[in-house]
Order: structure tokens, then C-alpha cells, then sequence
């Protein structure tokens, strides 16, 4: 076990009954905006990790991590109950493919997530790429009830446009129902002022994967197709769960 880092929490944010972000410090593995890495604890006689992806900027010294808890999960509860000063261990090798240098050009950058799929892109948002590369940011975020739209407050200090979505009670400001169906009817080009077609924007996803089959499902139909190496397209995806 001893290429696991070593990290102590300094803040453990209860957002809600079930949302929590760590704050952590000691480790330092080198990654990309929009990367995930695999977080573990000691629980009996082993080591459980999950991965989580950063919320930091890979400059910041400081590590970030937005969870949700599992109740019935091995990891995600004990997470949620560390207090400061408690260790946890971070895995030395971050991994994933949903980093910008993967993104093509495009007019419009669209970062669409569902719950704790915010996540990577709240590390992106930091990213100096970002903002040289595309005219038009797009935040989408859609969560069950109001409460669970967390970090507002840090969206809105970038230049990025911000659409959310609650889909169990009405909510003041954010769009009803589910992302793909507001794609197919207009309702979500309206509420960010600007275009989603295959000719300007690319479309990051991260999320419920329900919502990754369905909002690709929609992308396609207006002539949009998943992003590789090999055969450059509009859609970039993150499923790790």
C-alpha cells in the first residue's frame, strides 16, 4: 500500500443530508483538468477507494472532492463523517479522457452534468484553455431539488452562462424536467442565449448514465456524434460509475 498518498482533511462541507465536498491537503498527483482519481479509506483490514473527480485547479495545492452518499456503500458514508484533521489516502495515478486537450475546436463549449458529475468541471472552469479557446461557455446542471445545486456561487464568478435544472419541485430560475427533453424542444438553446448544433459547439457530459444514453441519443438526431481520436466528433463523455 505504500504508493497510496497520504492526505489529512482541513474542511469537510455538508451541503446537504446527502452532498459533501473534502477539502484535502498532503498529497500531490499530477493531473488534468477534468481528471478523476481514486480516493480510499482503511475499513477493517482493507483499503476501499472510489473514484471522485477533482474539483481543484491541478495548480492548487489544496484537493477537492464533491461526493454523494451511498447509503448502504462501504466508502461514502465514512467519507462524509471525517473531520478535520482525519487521513484518507489518494491514489498517485488520475485518469480520464474528459480534458480539454481531448476537445476540438468549437464556437461553443457545453458542459453538461447531472448531481456530483459537476464535479470535473468545476476544475475546467479554472482553466486558462478554456477561456482562450471558446467564445461561449455553457454550465448545465440538473439535480432533483433546488438544494442540491451547489456551487453557484463559484460558476458565477466565471464568465461562463449557467442553466440549471430541478426536475422534482419547482424552483425559481432553473428549467423543469430533464436536460434532453429541453433539448429536443428549444427550451435549453433559450435559456443559455446560444446555439447547440454540430457546426459550433462541442458537448461534454458527465453524469447519471441515463442521462449520458439520453442527451447523446438527442445530440445525434441533430447531427452531432461522439468525439475519438481517430474520427474527430461533437460529443465528449465521462462514465465512471
Amino acid at each position: 500500500m505504500s504508493d497510496w498518498l497520504t492526505s489529512r482533511v482541513i474542511e469537510n462541507r455538508q451541503w446537504t443530508e446527502s452532498l459533501f465536498s473534502l477539502r484535502v491537503e498532503g498529497a500531490q498527483p499530477r493531473f488534468r483538468a477534468g481528471q478523476f482519481v481514486r480516493i480510499a479509506l482503511d475499513i477493517g483490514s482493507e483499503r476501499v477507494a472510489r473514484a471522485f473527480s477533482f474539483v481543484n485547479a491541478p495548480e492548487d495545492p489544496i484537493l477537492e472532492f464533491y461526493g454523494v452518499i451511498v447509503p448502504q456503500g462501504p466508502l461514502s458514508p465514512r467519507l462524509a463523517r471525517l473531520a478535520v484533521g482525519d487521513e484518507l489516502y489518494v491514489a498517485p495515478n488520475p485518469a480520464g479522457f474528459l480534458v480539454l486537450s481531448e476537445v476540438p475546436d468549437a464556437e461553443t463549449l457545453w458542459l453538461i452534468s447531472t448531481g456530483t458529475g459537476l464535479a470535473p468541471f468545476l476544475s475546467i472552469l479554472r482553466s486558462e484553455a478554456l477561456w482562450q479557446r471558446f467564445r461561449n461557455v455553457v454550465v448545465v446542471h440538473a439535480v432533483r431539488y433546488a438544494r442540491e445545486l451547489t456551487y453557484r456561487e463559484r460558476i458565477a464568478a466565471t464568465p461562463a452562462k449557467y442553466v440549471s435544472f430541478v426536475s422534482r419541485e419547482p424552483a425559481p430560475g432553473s428549467l423543469g424536467g430533464r436536460i434532453p427533453a429541453a433539448i429536443t424542444d428549444g427550451r435549453l438553446e433559450a435559456a443559455a442565449g446560444v446555439e447547440l448544433a454540430a457546426r459550433t459547439s462541442h458537448v461534454m457530459l458527465c453524469g447519471n448514465p441515463q442521462m449520458l444514453k439520453d442527451v447523446q441519443a438527442v445530440l445525434v438526431a441533430r447531427g452531432m456524434k461522439k468525439h475519438r481520436r481517430r474520427t474527430p466528433g461533437h460529443i465528449t463523455v465521462e462514465s465512471f460509475w
